[in-house]
């Protein structure tokens, strides 16, 4: 991709990379360099005129729509204008029509090779104080949103079977990669929510790859599969999961004792496996052999009394059945996670009405998303914390109200730059998430529904109905 302007081209990175505390020198500022946006923009292919909506400006307007309240076109176009008038510039239009056909015009590789490049930085220079056992663990989990319902997004993602063509969203399920220790995502994949090579399992096999040897997999009981184990085994990706009791049936009379409920076994190769072909399933060995722990949760008020922890860390000296324990408790952050980007940064129903959309969208939430994340890795760094004990809900809040500081005294200085950078990181490390090991609380709601049926027909035949007087709602 070439630009015809590569000073403006320069600043726009600048402004950029400012709004993520990525310069004045602070740990992680090098997190979104100006070598990560080049690397991203080769993915754009022919010349991008000098014009409003460049490829950064419309990432930067892109960031700000995800991470306010407002989700909408027109309140992102309006901040831009605000900031140009306030950098003495020309306003441009205040219609949303050439910033929708600038993201249209941008490939999804553009946001997607951004938003893995921000995540894996952040992931590859945490403080090794910060990793668990020298080593480093990523999360897997899914999840799913739903789709504003159009055509196009009902065909490829569709609707939950059971439901009437009109009542109802499209929905598709995501599945990421997340490091235990910083908590970025440094890969995501989505399909459709139902179908052959729709489940996590298939997701998790395509996002493998950016794990290295030597790194640790935590997951839930879903992915504690035999191929899964022998083909992570293969990679030299330790996992450790909870035991599916679906397929598998546990005996610690059985195999070599390491302890109290602690023994390795052989898991023999199942009689199928449906994911290979024959010829693959015949070259398979007829044995892996595991590790399985027994976990007893004392905990009063938790609905689980014991769980069966599954590992191919066979060494009890290096990895004792108490870590084991500990660490698969660490899990429950990815749901956390999730939440987060789901509910903090409001990604649970997506605004995009086409599927390329849907896709570019998701991948500037998690581009948001690793930022975030960032300044969090920044505020543990200068205060001597864990990033996992600093609140994400607090970040976004602070970093919300500094950004308009920040844009409009940027030609201050950068002494003046740095004195906002650290007051932003005060204020996020101040937010701290209490460590509630036990907490627990019951699974019902307080807070009444509204007294509105489901929507059992398409929204036209109802209000056709209605103006009928057929029914009455």
């Amino acid at each position: 991709m070439r630009l015809s302007g590569h000073g403006r081209l320069r600043r726009q990175a600048t402004f950029l990379r400012r709004q993520f505390l990525q310069d004045g020198g602070l740990p992680f500022g090098d997190v979104l360099t100006n070598r990560t946006v080049a690397q991203a923009m080769l993915t754009i292919d022919g010349v991008w005129k000098d014009r409003i909506y460049t490829p950064l400006a419309t990432l930067s307007v892109f960031l700000g729509q995800v991470l306010s309240a407002d989700h909408s076109c027109r309140a992102a176009v309006a901040r831009l204008i605000a900031h140009r008038v306030s950098q003495g510039e020309r306003a441009c239009s205040a219609r949303t029509g050439a910033y929708c056909q600038a993201r249209r015009r941008l490939p999804e590789k553009f946001f997607a090779a951004v938003a893995r490049l921000v995540g894996r930085a952040l992931d590859a220079q945490v403080d090794p104080a910060w990793l668990w056992q020298g080593r480093r663990v990523y999360l897997f989990d899914g999840t799913t949103v739903t789709l504003p319902d159009t055509a196009a997004n009902q065909a490829a993602y569709p609707q939950v079977y059971n439901q009437q063509p009109g009542t109802g969203f499209p929905i598709a399920r995501l599945g990421a990669v997340v490091s235990l220790s910083c908590g970025a995502i440094v890969q995501l994949g989505f399909c459709r929510y139902a179908g052959k090579g729709a489940g996590e399992v298939s997701l998790l096999r395509r996002l493998w790859d950016v794990l290295r040897p030597g790194d640790v997999l935590l997951t839930d009981r879903q992915m504690a599969n035999w191929l899964n184990l022998l083909l992570l085994k293969q990679r030299d990706v330790a996992f450790v999961g909870r035991l599916n009791q679906a397929h598998r049936t546990v005996d610690f009379r059985r195999g070599r004792r390491l302890g109290d409920y602690d023994h390795v076994v052989r898991w023999r190769k199942p009689t199928s496996i449906r994911a290979v072909d024959w010829k693959t399933y015949k070259s398979l060995p007829e044995y892996i052999t595991v590790r399985e722990v027994l976990v007893r949760v004392a905990e009063p008020g938790f609905r689980t009394r014991s769980l069966v922890v599954v590992t191919t860390l066979l060494d009890p000296w290096k990895t004792s059945k108490e870590d084991l324990a500990e660490l698969y408790r660490a899990r429950w952050n990815n749901e956390l996670d999730l939440r987060s980007i789901k509910s903090t940064l409001q990604m649970h129903h997506l605004r995009c009405k086409t599927p390329e959309l849907v896709h570019k969208e998701i991948w500037t939430h998690v581009l948001a998303y690793n930022l975030i994340r960032t300044i969090m890795a920044q505020a543990a760094a200068t205060h001597g914390l864990a990033p996992r004990t600093i609140s994400f809900k607090g970040a976004v809040q602070s970093l919300e109200a500094f950004q308009p500081v920040i844009q409009l005294q940027a030609r201050r200085g950068a002494a003046h730059r740095a004195r906002l950078y650290h007051d932003l990181l005060d204020a996020v490390a101040t937010h701290r998430v209490g460590d509630r090991p036990g907490r627990f609380e019951p699974r019902v709601k307080k807070r009444r529904p509204n007294h509105y049926g489901w929507l059992t027909k398409p929204r036209a035949e109802m209000k056709r109905l209605m103006a009928k007087r057929l029914i009455k709602i």
